[in-house]
């Protein structure tokens, strides 16, 4: 992609840790995906911490002259939030409001390295494209093979038959920022949903009202 071309994507929603990581490659990683971000003009929506990968990518953006929107609950601001945050910082209640609003306002998802969290956001993600709540590109970038026994984990769900082949390539995933978002600006959803997009209730499963009118 040219540096006067734009994406399909206006704004993806990062997930990361709050913590760096013991190497140094988990943060050049964090600040090459912000480069690549800058690069194709994608705004960054992410979980609202200035520390660790969260702090990088933020940073990283909002030098580049994109908006960062960070969001983050109230209980959080204590441990993910040090020193001054870039962008706009949307406080909310809880973690299933956090989530709810990043998917909401994103176009598409990427998980760095990170822990527990990260995870649970990235694995929700799946799930409700796989379930058909959403028809939004989920990326995962594999860092120096960090992920590497998730995918095989979800190879294995598939061997095993509790995973559908269709379903395995829900997620995109690439070592590098450029090589996974040049795979997701081609990405389109083979998988058959398990319920329709349109027999979803937004209210109930946080969804995003408005959602199908947005590029996918």
């Amino acid at each position: 992609m040219e540096n006067n071309q734009t994406s399909r994507f206006r704004k993806i929603c990062v997930f990361c840790g709050s913590h760096s990581g013991h190497r140094e490659v988990f943060s050049d990683a964090a600040i090459e995906l912000g480069n690549e971000l800058v690069k194709r003009k994608i705004d960054l929506v992410y979980g609202g911490g200035s520390v660790g990968l969260m702090g990088l990518i933020s940073r990283r953006v909002y030098e580049g002259g994109f908006h960062v929107l960070g969001i983050i609950p109230k209980a959080l601001m204590p441990i993910e939030i040090s020193g001054e945050t870039v962008g706009e910082v949307r406080i909310v209640a809880d973690m299933h409001e956090r989530k709810a609003a990043m998917a909401q306002e994103a176009e598409a998802f990427i998980a760095l390295p990170g822990g527990y969290g990260t995870m649970e956001e990235l694995l929700e993600m799946i799930t409700w494209s796989q379930l058909g709540i959403h028809k939004k590109t989920v990326g995962l970038l594999n860092v120096d093979g960090y992920y590497n026994n998730l995918l095989a984990l979800f190879d294995t769900g598939v061997e095993e038959g509790f995973i559908k082949p269709g379903a395995r390539d829900i997620v995109v995933s690439a070592p590098t920022a450029k090589e996974l978002m040049e795979k997701m600006e081609e990405y389109t959803p083979s998988h058959k949903h398990v319920a329709s997009h349109e027999s979803w209730k937004a209210e109930e499963l946080g969804a995003y009202p408005g959602q199908e009118n947005k590029p996918q």
